[in-house]
């Protein structure tokens, strides 16, 4: 499946108000799913309809019901378009090349990636429902799921630490990114970050502690907190592997 970035471009024409698809590109399902992306990363999840979506694309909502059954399934199609599109990344292996730790890091980069790249459509990953009831965001494509717990096979993991290190690894992803893309003005319901009182300090006055280290609170270190995070996640996951090998 061609990632959003491929229809870049036409998606730009068609939020400036150019040709629609009828006229310069015929209407098809990619295009759909890349018109759904480009319209969430502009005015964010919450005012997407199938209306606004006909509108932007310069067609009737009716005519979108023939790639598309609803708007759930364009949902879904919009969070399948954002996981494959890793697969377009040439940093992101799909399998170890150079040991499991740096076959982790490439592939936590890559979903970060596409999370600051669409940290509005990011939120749709982890809440529409997965391939299977057990699979968990983000990593959730059979595809990828796959790839990863045979990667780690292969690199001597057991089954079981292999698992370990899927519920490990995806929990540590999900957590901050989450975070981090709701910083960046995403709408993730109940992870919305409280309001920090710069605007009315009066609401922190039964807060002395958050009050006085509320500037601390506020400084952007999301780059470097991953990196920490993700080091201290591949030290736990070394671990884990060495464990169940002695077992």
């Amino acid at each position: 499946m061609p990632s959003s970035d491929a229809v870049k471009d036409v998606d730009a024409a068609l939020v400036q108000g150019e040709e629609p698809p009828s006229k310069s590109r015929p209407l098809d399902h990619v295009l759909i799913v890349a018109a759904a992306i480009a319209y969430i990363d502009e005015q964010g999840l919450p005012g997407l309809t199938m209306r606004r979506l006909g509108a932007m694309l310069g067609v009737e909502a009716m005519a979108l019901y023939r790639y598309v059954s609803g708007k759930e399934e364009l949902l879904d199609a919009v969070v399948d378009e954002l996981v494959e599109g890793m697969r377009l990344d040439d940093a992101v292996a799909d399998a170890p090349h150079d040991g499991w730790q740096d076959f982790l890091q490439r592939l936590a980069h890559g979903v970060r990636r596409v999370a600051l790249r669409h940290p509005k459509a990011f939120p749709l990953v982890a809440s529409r429902p997965p391939e299977a009831p057990w699979l968990r965001p983000p990593l959730r494509s059979l595809d990828w799921v796959e790839a990863f717990l045979s990667g780690l096979r292969d690199e001597g993991f057991t089954d079981e630490a292999a698992v370990a290190a899927y519920r490990a690894f995806t929990s540590f992803l999900l957590g901050h990114l989450l975070l981090e893309v709701s910083a960046l003005g995403a709408d993730v319901g109940p992870l919305d970050v409280l309001d920090d009182g710069a605007e009315n300090p009066g609401g922190l006055a039964d807060f002395p502690t958050v009050r006085r280290l509320r500037r601390g609170l506020s400084e952007e270190h999301s780059g470097a907190e991953f990196e920490e995070a993700l080091k201290d996640l591949l030290d736990r996951l070394a671990l884990i592997r060495s464990e169940h090998a002695d077992q």
